[in-house]
């Protein structure tokens, strides 16, 4: 199948020894992304370690912590005896300290949906799981179509999406660009991204910025941060100070914190949804915030 043979491609791509898989594998993941890959592919098992900032799925509190970006934990790592541990694609010194001890790594890069998609089909097939890693891989695609069909007679909202600020001001303010998964998100929830025209993951926009741009809506994004009715009202009404933009003055500015649409996994398609929701009411029923905690977006 397509799938199958794009799943060996991707792996070959990056480097990744394709001999079977042991069983049982033992991974060690530095990438809460990725860990959430794992454990919906059925890998949950494979799992032997995870970075200090995973939260999801539950399961994974019983895992060793081996750091994460800035501060892996190498000796703790290798105490595992782990047979493939993904990184970030960044984390050279990493990669080098596993290679000399004969420990295969996986690199990571952050990108688009598909690199999501992508993702998932060579882990899988690395891992001796590619009809698991096609079959989650199916399933996410039609999550996303299911929205984009609920959404097709409707017309596109401009969105500002912040994903970070000062708490109770206007300022710091980091908002999605048009380069990454952050932009695609605003535009499969049936949004225009008022800054997609920004060749950049993220930008930091001044008021006077966003005033230009006149989003119609903002979508506020915490991840760090539990927001409760009353710290939402405050947030909230700090965006009165720019009475003239859209979103302000028709009352569509959302507050949420739900890291399913800050960590590109398996929950991003409920995360649309979320999303899609809120700009379209009327087409799609209102979808509920995710319950877990909030979580650093890896």
């Amino acid at each position: 199948m397509v799938v199958v043979r794009r799943g060996l491609i991707i792996a070959l791509a990056l480097g990744v020894v394709l001999t079977a898989a042991p069983r049982p594998a033992r991974v060690v993941s530095l990438i809460p992304a990725v860990t959430e890959m794992l454990f919906a592919m059925g890998a949950g098992s494979d799992v032997i370690g995870v970075s200090s900032f995973d939260r999801f799925p539950g399961e994974v509190s019983s895992r060793q912590k081996v750091g994460g970006l800035l501060d892996p934990d190498t000796e703790r790592i290798l105490t595992l005896r782990p047979t493939l541990v993904v990184i970030y694609e960044t984390q050279v010194e990493l990669r080098d300290r596993l290679a000399a001890a004969g420990v295969p790594t996986w690199p990571y890069r952050h990108g688009s949906i598909a690199s999501i998609y992508d993702t998932i089909l060579g882990l899988g097939h690395a891992l001796g799981r590619t009809a698991d890693a096609e079959a989650l891989t199916r399933r996410m695609q039609q999550e996303v179509a299911d929205v984009r069909g609920a959404l097709r007679a409707q017309p596109a909202v401009p969105t500002l999406f912040v994903i970070g600020r000062d708490v109770g001001a206007l300022q710091h303010l980091d908002v999605a660009g048009g380069d990454g998964f952050l932009n695609e998100i605003v535009e499969l929830a049936g949004g225009i991204n008022v800054f997609r025209d920004v060749a950049r993951p993220a930008v930091e926009a001044s008021t006077e910025l966003v005033l230009a741009r006149r989003p119609e809506a903002i979508l506020e994004l915490w991840v760090n941060r539990r927001l409760d009715a009353a710290t939402r009202q405050r947030e909230v009404a700090v965006w009165n100070a720019l009475p003239a933009v859209p979103a302000v003055h028709n009352h569509r500015i959302f507050e949420i914190n739900d890291e399913r649409l800050a960590v590109p996994g398996p929950r991003l398609p409920n995360g649309i949804r979320l999303f899609a929701s809120l700009l379209h009411p009327d087409a799609l029923p209102r979808a509920a915030s995710n319950p877990q905690a909030p979580q650093t977006p890896q």
